[in-house]
């Protein structure tokens, strides 16, 4: 990480007390096949932009880097592995696993740490979409939250968490169970479910009060807002990356918003973004109804 970077903006992530980058480098458009766009992952030129991505951000002054072995079958972890090997101190490095048996969780943490190039991640997180009950009781009740805490105790991982596309109820319990570090949640100017500021209600409320650090993903929308545009507005061409970005930060909440890029300019856009705080908003003000 630059030193002398001065504009970029940091928060403490919770009660990890470590200060992390208001925007983090995702890593699933590195290693996911057509993902949002025509990209293939095999392509020698697109990991050089990959890699370039890695070093503008480096340089830019952001310091979380998340990724999954789900991301192209480890194929991003691969790449953050080899981008990142010279400035591991420097940063903080989120991977990924899904439910499964605790010696399966073992061995996918192991595997990851392979490929990510490194003896220890910062943040481990459950890889989920929806939870069900069973899966609750599983991590829970049947060793897995068991089996992460065990990797902290052994210095394979500093803190621990999960992620998930939704608010259901489990999410709330495992905000209520006290051992999580981290929450990572969807949310954007379409998915708002976890954060009602004129309830006020949500996953994200309730996060806080528990002192999970927040990273929230899907700042774009997964381009949803822009083809719901397109339909509505075909002549309308403007960029809403800004606006996207924007609401997000001016979360008063959110600690972290992950956004997956691609190349050095895309990074040096949206660094710009985030370093406009000019750009923020008042989110309760603006949903105030009466």
């Amino acid at each position: 990480m630059n030193k002398e970077c001065k504009n970029m903006e940091y928060v403490a992530f919770g009660k990890t007390n470590v200060m992390v980058s208001r925007i983090g480098f995702g890593g699933a458009p590195a290693g996911l096949r057509n993902y949002l766009q025509e990209y293939n992952p095999d392509l020698p030129e697109n990991n050089n932009h990959i890699i370039a991505a890695i070093d503008a951000a480096l340089e830019a002054g952001i310091n979380y880097f998340d990724t999954a072995p789900g991301y192209g079958s480890g194929k991003s972890e691969e790449l953050m592995g080899y981008a990142l090997k010279g400035s591991r101190n420097a940063v903080f490095l989120a991977s990924k696993a899904k439910i499964c048996p605790p010696d399966d969780l073992r061995r996918s943490l192991e595997q990851s740490l392979q490929r990510l190039q490194t003896d220890r991640l910062d943040f481990f997180q459950l890889h989920g979409t929806s939870y069900k009950d069973q899966d609750v009781q599983q991590v829970l009740h049947e060793g897995i939250l068991e089996q992460m805490m065990q990797f902290k105790a052994e210095g394979l991982v500093r803190f621990i968490g999960f992620t998930s596309e939704d608010s259901n109820r489990a999410v709330y319990d495992f905000i209520q169970c006290g051992q999580f570090d981290i929450m990572q949640i969807c949310y954007n100017i379409l998915m708002q479910h976890p954060y009602d500021p004129n309830r006020p209600f949500g996953s994200i409320l309730e996060a806080e009060k528990a002192g999970l650090g927040i990273a929230v993903m899907r700042a774009f929308t997964s381009g949803v807002f822009q083809r719901w545009m397109a339909m509505v507005h075909p002549e309308n061409h403007f960029d809403y990356t800004e606006a996207l970005i924007q609401f997000v930060l001016s979360n008063p909440h959110v600690d972290v918003a992950l956004i997956g890029m691609r190349n050095a300019e895309e990074v040096r856009k949206n660094v710009a973004i985030c370093d406009n705080l000019s750009g923020r908003v008042d989110i309760r003000q603006m949903f105030t109804y009466y």
